[in-house]
């Protein structure tokens, strides 16, 4: 078996993904105990972790986007990534499949599962697994930080979202794609996306497939505060592409120039304020175990049957598609 190290964030889900380190122990400890299990103590610590396992490890990330964010940012050229989701996100699991299995199937799938190929994507040099915005959307993410601890998912990114409307003043830009210029003008939104949704699940991109070599671009052009809180409700069941302020283009190369230095974030994590935005595909290069399909060997179907025989309500082992299917 490749050596596995799990990376647990106690921050993560709001202190959800410290309370559960006990059952991560006591479950490595029956299933896995070749696997190493490392507590992040500061911002960068997983990072560091990461850049510390073997070269072909496989890294699980236990916390939410921002835990995962900052993996990929580290990983080996050789080294695999898993995902156990708790956050307040989970966009980039999302996109894996990966939502709503339980901590000990989530955990069977990281360790054990077979890896699929996805996209990721790369801004001014930072790599991103989901999306990478300039904007409104980069200064909510921003605001979102400071929300109460009860808001999570699309709650939070609302309330971070009204609170952000107050300093509306939309940028000048000018963009182009493979080349090409697909809008000038102002912007109050550009996301390159990877998975179909972001800020805890708004269907942003309902077109995008994370292993299809290419990135989409959402733009939005000039919308009043009335304007943006009109269109919300279609954002969030995808509904808002047939807008005429709204644009999108497929591509492998995004260049946005801005007016002014503009917020940008990656994954839900800022980046530093710029005038540009740079952002490059690299196609089918981030392997994820995000497949719980297994040999009779592997360890997950014994993990599987434990399970059903404690009575615990988990669905049958097989593929869960999830954005990028």
């Amino acid at each position: 078996m490749e050596p596995v190290v799990i990376i647990l964030n106690p921050a993560a889900g709001r202190g959800k993904a410290g309370a559960a380190l006990g059952r991560v122990q006591a479950w490595v400890r029956r299933w896995a105990p070749e696997v190493a299990i490392r507590v992040t103590e500061a911002p960068g610590h997983a990072a560091e972790i990461t850049r510390q396992a073997p070269s072909e490890a496989r890294v699980v990330a236990l916390g939410g986007d921002g835990t995962v964010h900052e993996v990929l940012g580290a990983l080996g050229p050789r080294q695999k990534l898993g995902i156990v989701p708790i956050g307040s996100g989970n966009d980039i699991a999302r996109m894996a499949g990966l939502l709503r299995r339980g901590l000990e199937k989530s955990l069977a799938t990281a360790v054990w599962g077979e890896l699929r190929r996805f996209d990721y994507g790369v801004i001014n040099g930072e790599p991103f697994a989901s999306s990478a915005t300039a904007g409104l959307d980069a200064a909510v993410a921003r605001r979102a930080f400071a929300a109460p601890h009860y808001l999570r998912g699309l709650p939070r990114y609302l309330w971070a979202l009204v609170g952000e409307l107050r300093y509306l003043d939309l940028p000048q830009v000018r963009i182009t794609v493979d080349g090409r210029e697909v809008y000038q003008g102002p912007m109050l939104i550009a996301a390159v996306m990877n998975s179909r949704t972001y800020g805890g699940g708004f269907l942003i991109a309902p077109m995008a497939q994370a292993h299809d070599a290419r990135l989409d671009l959402i733009w939005a052009g000039s919308f009043s505060r009335l304007g943006v809180m009109g269109i919300l409700p279609r954002l969030v069941v995808g509904k808002h592409l047939s807008h005429p302020r709204v644009g999108h283009a497929p591509g492998r190369r995004f260049l946005a120039e801005f007016d002014r230095e503009v917020p940008l974030q990656a994954d839900g994590e800022l980046l530093k304020p710029s005038r540009q935005m740079e952002v490059l595909v690299r196609p089918g290069e981030l392997l994820i175990a995000s497949d719980p399909r297994a040999s009779i060997t592997n360890p997950l179907l014994a993990a599987e049957k434990e399970l059903q025989m404690k009575g615990a309500k988990t669905p049958a082992v097989g593929y869960v598609p999830g954005d990028g299917a």
